[in-house]
């Protein structure tokens, strides 16, 4: 889906014409990105955004986080993992600490469900505290840790942490199955697919 909305924020399909605001929000928390994210170290100026726009016509399923204002507060990703996706989320150091992740993670889980997947992962890095609490806090259940791929950005150790939710409904039991947040993410399924 090109726009999915939980009434608190909204994630629109990154368009060409974002051009000036992806990079406007990127370099405003380069300081804050750069050090967990490797794209984000050495600038990240017109030519680096534009390339990540061309990728968006090619299915790439990236996303805009807008808050209820409409400002881009950050981004968001569905990578298809067949049988299932990986979700990662970035956010301009301004607007964390407000749940936007968190929220923007349970639409993709949901959009997830929707495109029939069989489990959603989010990876970070060990040291990345706050990133690994929104797989905490959505019920996700830790499915190990392999070591990260060279380079790693500054801050990193180079130890990824991985987590997974298994769909509701495909027999399996135990963590991670079933989110804390099951009620909202389930009505977003069902909104979204309206």
């Amino acid at each position: 889906m090109d726009t999915l909305t939980d009434g608190t924020i909204t994630l629109a399909r990154w368009r060409p014409d974002d051009l000036h605001v992806l990079v406007r929000t990127v370099t405003g928390s380069l300081d804050h990105l750069g050090g967990w994210l490797l794209w984000a170290t050495g600038g990240y100026g017109r030519a680096k955004g534009a390339e990540f726009l061309r990728t968006q016509e090619n299915g790439a399923q990236d996303y805009a986080i807008r808050d209820s204002c409409g400002t881009v507060v950050g981004g968001c990703g569905l990578m298809d993992r067949p049988p299932g996706r990986e979700i990662g989320y970035w956010l301009a150091r301004e607007h964390t600490g407000r749940g936007y992740a968190t929220r923007a993670a349970a639409l993709l889980i949901a959009e997830s469900w929707r495109q029939g997947a069989e489990f959603v992962d989010i990876k970070h890095d060990d040291r990345n505290i706050t990133s690994g609490a929104i797989p905490r806090r959505l019920g996700f259940a830790r499915h190990g840790e392999v070591r990260a791929a060279e380079p790693v950005a500054p801050s990193c150790s180079g130890r990824t942490c991985v987590w997974r939710l298994t769909r509701p409904g495909l027999g399996v039991e135990g963590p991670g199955c079933v989110l804390k947040s099951s009620v909202r993410v389930r009505y977003l399924w069902k909104k979204n697919a309206e």
